[in-house]
């Protein structure tokens, strides 16, 4: 066997093995599609520019923090400080959980991964009492299956990839979401993903990282975010946080 195609079967292990094991299904029933936003490693730019964005529109995204991370700069960017935090919640986002060490989600033992989730959960409390995560991203790749497991009993959901978006039955446990950076179409390509969500009345979850005029990899420009939130609000999707997303996917009828 060469070792391109051990790599690439690697690969589709990692990528799928948790796929089907610790499952936590729900029926993705809605009266229309919902839309959230979200981003990882929570780097400034993301509240600064993103969310400036977004408060236009009047919307609001959850953000995932890793918060031993926290005021350190890093691939996307300087991370968030303790301030970013306040703002955050005063303008009504969401906060969720990354790990406290930012953990490989796949390279992390089970219980080093487990561990830094309530480490995070212990510096939140300290940093900000009363405050709480409300959902999980996993870190850098898709969760070992065991992981998986463990990560599930902290939070009502837990997001990866997967570049696509839930519909039919979604699994709590692996929510799939959708990484702008890593659009190979473009924005025609999310407008396509956010049309056939529309046709599906399904949960599509948009990820990325720093948005900023010169962005990183893993993040995009203003100017490409604030097109992919207009053709958003535009489709009649409803546009919540991942928390208030999966309450209304609990009970489709209630009330946004």
């Amino acid at each position: 066997m060469s070792s391109r195609l051990w790599t690439r079967l690697q690969n589709s292990y990692r990528s799928n093995s948790a796929r089907w094991l610790f499952r936590r299904p729900r029926a993705v029933r809605l009266q229309r599609p919902m839309i959230s936003f979200t981003f990882d490693d929570f780097p400034r730019t993301a509240l600064t520019a993103g969310g400036a964005i977004l408060n236009r529109y009047g919307l609001s995204a959850t953000y995932y923090v890793a918060l031993g991370l926290m005021g350190k700069d890093s691939p996307s960017g300087p991370i968030c400080n303790s301030g970013d935090l306040v703002t955050l919640l005063e303008q009504g986002h969401e906060l969720g959980s990354h790990t406290f060490s930012h953990c490989h989600s796949w390279d992390t033992e089970g219980e080093t991964f487990e561990a830094s989730i309530v480490e995070n959960e212990i510096a939140l409390s300290k940093l900000l009492p009363g405050a709480k995560f409300e959902s999980f991203s996993y870190p850098i790749g898709e969760p070992r299956p065991m992981t998986k497991r463990r990560t599930g009993k902290h939070f009502p959901c837990c997001r990866a990839g997967g570049q696509t978006f839930n519909s039919g039955t979604a699994d709590l446990n692996q929510l799939a979401a959708f990484f702008l950076e890593r659009s190979k179409g473009g924005l025609q390509s999310i407008k396509d993903l956010i049309d056939r969500n529309r046709e599906s009345r399904g949960w599509t979850i948009l990820a990325t990282h720093d948005i900023s005029p010169d962005p990183s990899p893993y993040g995009c420009t203003p100017k490409f975010f604030e097109e992919v939130v207009q053709y958003a609000v535009n489709s009649g999707a409803y546009i919540l946080p991942v928390a208030r997303a999966l309450d209304v996917l609990a009970g489709p009828n209630l009330k946004i």
